[in-house]
């Protein structure tokens, strides 16, 4: 297979890809952002570099739990498994987070945006690792779980930026959104977290990706914090009126 044989090339033919699918959301009218986001040049950038997230989660969430369905040994055998099918998947993804770091970098939100960018470098390290050793694809995979919660956790933010935090769609997604970040999310990278330390000492590099596991875990928890603070804790007031005046890439 030729993404396996060259993995940086297909890598960087993804990146491509994603940055060519902003481009296109980017001009296409029937794309383009709402009332309430046209005329600011950071919320029109948010808008369109949100719906390639949305985008991406929306195809690898889905890919990650077939590849699991496909073949269920991959939840334990985390270090040795691997398929064309699922090591695709990873180099997928890698090459969108490369995009949107550029895409974050390029277009001045890096200050905004730091905590995205820390989540990012942790992901395209490891992912790189992963796609050049072939070891712990299976890893990845389950990581990518995630994305499932992503779709969600994308719509949240994009309904935000068109100001709808008080319609129906809004309202159901911020249920549906907490209840996949539990089961996708949560427990998806606990479950990861549980088997590296468990094996810390008989695989290679272990110790980097507990590393990077356990800093996204104190990331993921602080953000599942701001998320049940935010739409539930609150008075919808309180956020229609503040939830799109700050500078800050992902609002709360």
């Amino acid at each position: 297979m030729i993404v396996q044989s060259h993995p940086l090339l297909s890598i960087l033919f993804f990146a491509l890809s994603f940055k060519t699918l902003r481009v296109f959301l980017r001009t296409h009218s029937f794309t383009l952002p709402p009332k309430q986001v046209e005329g600011n040049r950071t919320k029109s950038w948010r808008w369109t570099n949100l719906s390639v997230s949305l985008v991406h989660s929306a195809i690898t969430g889905p890919w990650a739990l077939l590849c699991v369905y496909n073949s269920p040994e991959m939840l334990t055998e985390i270090f040795t498994f691997q398929s064309s099918f699922s090591y695709l998947l990873v180099c997928v993804s890698t090459g969108y987070f490369i995009q949107d770091v550029a895409d974050i970098v390029m277009n001045g939100q890096s200050r905004a945006s730091w905590e995205f960018l820390v989540h990012h470098v942790l992901v395209i390290s490891t992912f790189l690792y992963i796609v050049l050793t072939h070891h712990y694809v299976a890893g990845a995979v389950v990581a990518l779980f995630v994305e499932v919660n992503s779709i969600f956790l994308h719509t949240r933010l994009l309904l935000k930026l068109a100001n709808a935090q008080t319609s129906q769609l809004y309202h159901y997604n911020k249920y549906i959104n907490v209840f996949t970040y539990i089961v996708f999310r949560l427990s998806s990278q606990f479950y990861l977290t549980w088997f590296m330390m468990k094996n810390v000492s008989v695989l290679p590099n272990a110790g980097y990706i507990n590393l990077s596991l356990n800093l996204m875990n104190v990331m993921i928890l602080v953000y599942f914090y701001r998320l049940i603070r935010t739409d539930f804790l609150r008075k919808p007031k309180h956020y229609l009126q503040n939830g799109n005046n700050n500078t800050k890439f992902v609002d709360d």
